[in-house]
């Protein structure tokens, strides 16, 4: 197999984008239907306010993910490394979406059970999505990148330490208390950034 150059062409990100969608299509539709069992089987499983505001954390989050890879039309010269890439973040979002709602929990004594017992594997799978948002920021170009000023770096540093004592800690109030530290924050830079766009 011969190795051709990679050019420029502006129909790869076509190509790109719909395998993307593809995926992002699987986490939405595994994180509704895991909200919709809620209202098809209120007394099945016992609902946690820790396990929903984190499934609806992501499930914001993918939206934003989706509305922040547009701007991998930036990118004028794809190659297969960063095709390769871009999947595999997009498919951390998936982990995280399964590991959410799993197939059953007949193990565990409710939502928040299971949600504590398995916050290693989410924090670490979200602490993932936050590493590769920095290289894919990166992939946009440099001007992209500085765009976002000292708060971007901020930010991720930010988030990695709630993952970082997430994973540690199964105290439910210093849960609860970064999850809405997250997700309070998440609305407001999403509000901020992308307001007029």
């Amino acid at each position: 197999m011969t190795s051709i150059a990679p050019q420029p062409n502006p129909e790869l990100y076509s190509h790109v984008k719909v395998v993307i969608s593809i995926i992002v299509g699987l986490c939405i539709t595994t994180l509704l239907k895991g909200f919709a069992q809620f209202v098809q089987h209120p007394r099945r499983n016992k609902v946690s306010i820790l396990h929903l505001g984190w499934a609806a954390s992501l499930l914001l989050g993918m939206i934003h993910f989706w509305w922040w890879e547009f701007r991998l039309s930036m990118i004028q010269q794809w190659t297969f490394a960063i095709y390769f890439f871009v999947i595999l973040y997009a498919i951390l979002f998936y982990f995280l979406s399964t590991l959410l709602f799993p197939s059953d929990l007949a193990d565990y004594t409710g939502y928040e059970d299971y949600f504590l017992s398995r916050r290693r594997w989410f924090f670490g799978f979200l602490a993932a999505t936050l590493v590769a948002d920095v290289i894919d920021t990166g992939l946009k170009g440099s001007a992209y990148f500085h765009s976002f000023g000292i708060e971007y770096p901020i930010r991720i540093i930010a988030s990695l330490i709630v993952c970082v004592i997430a994973i540690i800690t199964r105290n439910r109030r210093t849960q609860l208390t970064l999850l809405t530290l997250y997700v309070l924050y998440q609305i407001s830079l999403i509000v901020r950034v992308y307001a007029t766009e």
